[in-house]
């Protein structure tokens, strides 16, 4: 039994024996490591501890408050090839500090308080890889202070207050980091570093990179030139084919090229955050077919159609994105801050296209306008845009029926936001719906969601029947007539309205130049309006349209006038054959009857003109006192309506509202026989 318990008990008396044996020697508030590392952190301590082993390989005192160092610090440690200082209180790095330490490889004097390294402060150091220097309040550095170091392999210097750097003469360094700092990009004789493989140079305010110093630099294959001041990618970066990895964030670059990186076929890592990019080129990411890492946060896009492919892309090629989470929409509003690699094709708005049957009988087809898939509860950023108002114009004036107005007065505005810059092509014009979706207005010749599909039109060949009567015009934006009655004018405003996408209503003005009355006549239409049918008007007659901006005076800019004559009335188009047998029976007859009416019209003009001469209205006095041109005028209009006195009554509209000179007419009446563009309320004259 006791042979047992101690056999029990040989295996942690053995395990302290060694322990012991290891912590002999090991300094207070430290922390010793079989492997030869010792840990002394947070040891509140203003001097490096002493006593420490010789075997030591590793050592690390951080955050101890350290702010002096002597060479007595480091005596009995031929063997050390790690020493972490930093996070102390260091000012400065004594000369010759650490001469007895001739193994050293790596040394960290970072995130300290030095301001000055001098020409020995490295003096011994002849195995050093690796030093870091970085955020402290370095402000120069000798240009000897580097001398001897023919093993370094990276040198840290970002985040220190430098306006000037040394020569480098490193013959194998591979890393060197000068980020934020105060100077400017090292001329090609600066760096006689001919195996540099990564070179970091952010923060400096760059406008342009050297050609020459890139060039130099034939090993370079990590390049970060990020928070610099860069307004294109520059020329030196475009034969820079050695390249791997390639930070360009933040950087004011503008929109990407495909020509800028025609030549980087063998990056693997790109950075192409925070540079206000609202997409990228269609194909831009077939350039890198190494590509697998790939950060593009931080930047506004527009989650719109010429976007659907880039999700697809990502989890088709397999690549990393990196910080998901700042990488959201911007625009339209239903995408905002939504993030983009978790978007489907749908999610972007885009149309889809549909073709049936134009007859049961009929082979050919005819597409459809583009109908959006559209997943339950959710709606499109974009809205397919409606068809294009027929070119033929219909036999009847009102088989074009009204659209319907918008929901408010503002619904056509753009105050859903900035319109997204070169979202419409070839000249079209970007607008907000009342749904705060945009929408392009095309030019003429031009269709497709944005305005992408070029087309030549041909005007309709004129039929000699038809009774339109077609005013050119001068000017792309005015207005003009598509269809002219006895009564009616189709006025086409489309135009006028496209090139005008900020108005929300226009003010239309007529007047008769050949009746007696021409004062003008103003209606009030929305821009939900393309075609408006003026109605009730005289036949033969000459009509002066104008249409001006709601809220501006008639005649200034952004007003466009247009004349039109309305169609005299025709007669019935069969009229009875009288045989030559038949003309001299009925010749005596005719001039019998037609000489009896010229008699009693001349009675029944004389007895008009007594009753005239002993009743002075205004309406007399006004006819009286028209010049000839006028009178003749109105002798054209009342012989062609003379025809309408026999028809029934017609309620008459409310009298125009006076204001100033101009007279107002709204724009709906029940049963007025002025002009409402309701089929069912049209007037009849015939």
């Amino acid at each position: 039994m006791p042979s047992f318990t101690l056999f029990i008990h040989l295996p942690f008396l053995l395990f302290l024996l060694n322990f012991f044996t290891l912590t002999d020697g090991c300094p207070a508030d430290c922390s010793c490591q079989p492997s030869g590392s010792i840990f002394c952190f947070s040891r509140r301590s203003s001097s490096m501890p002493r006593g420490l082993p010789a075997s030591t390989k590793n050592l690390y005192v951080f955050q101890n408050g350290i702010d002096t160092l002597v060479q007595e610090d480091f005596g009995g440690l031929g063997d050390l090839e790690m020493l972490d200082i930093s996070q102390n209180e260091l000012t400065e790095v004594p000369d010759g500090v650490f001469s007895v330490l001739s193994s050293l490889h790596n040394l960290d004097l970072s995130s300290n308080h030095i301001t000055h390294i001098s020409k020995d402060s490295f003096a011994g150091l002849v195995m050093l890889e690796r030093l870091y220097l970085h955020s402290n309040k370095i402000q120069s550095i000798h240009p000897a202070a580097f001398e001897g170091l023919d093993h370094l392999l990276e040198l840290k210097l970002q985040g220190n207050q430098l306006t000037v750097l040394p020569t480098l003469h490193l013959p194998r360094l591979l890393l060197l980091d000068l980020s934020q700092n105060r100077i400017s990009l090292p001329a090609p004789g600066d760096l006689q570093t001919p195996h540099l493989e990564s070179l970091k140079i952010a923060g400096l305010a760059l406008t342009s990179l050297d050609e020459e110093l890139m060039a130099s630099l034939g090993n370079l294959h990590d390049l970060d030139v990020s928070q610099n001041q860069l307004v294109g990618m520059p020329p030196a970066l475009k034969a820079a084919k050695g390249l791997i990895r390639l930070n360009l964030s933040a950087n004011p670059l503008g929109p990407l090229k495909l020509e800028d990186f025609q030549n980087l076929v063998n990056l693997q890592e790109l950075d192409l955050s925070s540079l206000n990019l609202q997409g990228f080129p269609e194909g831009f990411f077939q350039l890198f077919p190494k590509l697998s890492h790939l950060t593009a946060a931080e930047n506004p896009y527009n989650c719109l159609c010429p976007l659907a492919w880039f999700p697809t892309w990502l989890r088709d090629k397999g690549v990393d994105l990196a910080r998901t989470e700042e990488t959201r929409c911007h625009f339209p509003p239903i995408n905002a801050g939504r993030m983009l690699a978790e978007l489907e094709r749908q999610d972007f708005g885009c149309p889809t296209t549909t073709t049936v049957l134009t007859s049961a009988g009929s082979g050919s087809s005819t597409p459809e306008p583009p109908v959006p898939t559209t997943v339950p509860g959710m709606t499109h950023a974009i809205p397919p845009p409606p068809p294009p108002p027929s070119e033929e114009p219909s036999s009847k004036t009102d088989s074009y029926p009204p659209p319907q107005a918008p929901a408010s007065p503002s619904s056509t505005s753009g105050d859903y936001g900035m319109c997204p810059p070169n979202i419409c092509l070839n000249g079209g014009t970007c607008r907000f719906d009342q749904h705060g979706h945009v929408r392009c207005l095309c030019p003429p010749s031009t269709s497709g969601l944005y305005c992408e599909i070029q087309e030549e039109t041909e005007p309709p060949p004129s039929s000699p029947h038809s009774p339109v009567e077609t005013v050119a015009t001068a000017e792309p934006d005015s207005i003009s007539s598509r269809q002219v009655t006895s009564t009616s004018i189709l006025l086409d405003l489309h135009r006028y309205f496209e090139s005008r996408p900020h108005i929300r209503a226009i003010r239309l003005t007529y007047r008769n130049l050949s009746g007696p009355d021409r004062r003008p006549l103003q209606l009030n239409v929305p821009a939900s309006y393309p075609e408006y049918t003026l109605r009730g008007l005289q036949p033969n007659c000459t009509y002066s349209v104008c249409a001006s901006p709601l809220g501006e005076p008639v005649g200034d800019d952004g007003g466009s006038c247009m004349e039109a004559r309305t169609a005299g009335i025709s007669p019935p188009s069969s009229e009875p054959q009288i045989e030559e047998g038949q003309l001299s029976s009925t010749l005596i007859p005719v001039l019998v009857a037609v000489a009896l009416v010229m008699v009693i019209a001349v009675v029944t003009a004389i007895v008009i003109l007594l009753r005239k001469k002993r009743t002075k209205t205004d309406v007399d006095l006004d006819v009286a006192e028209a010049p000839p041109m006028e009178m003749e005028g109105v002798k054209t209009c009342l012989e062609n309506t003379s025809m309408l006195q026999k028809q029934p009554e017609i309620t008459p509209c409310p009298p125009p509202t006076q204001n100033g000179t101009d007279y107002q007419v709204p724009l709906m009446h029940g049963q007025c026989s002025a002009n409402n563009n309701v089929a069912s309320l049209k007037p009849s004259y015939f």
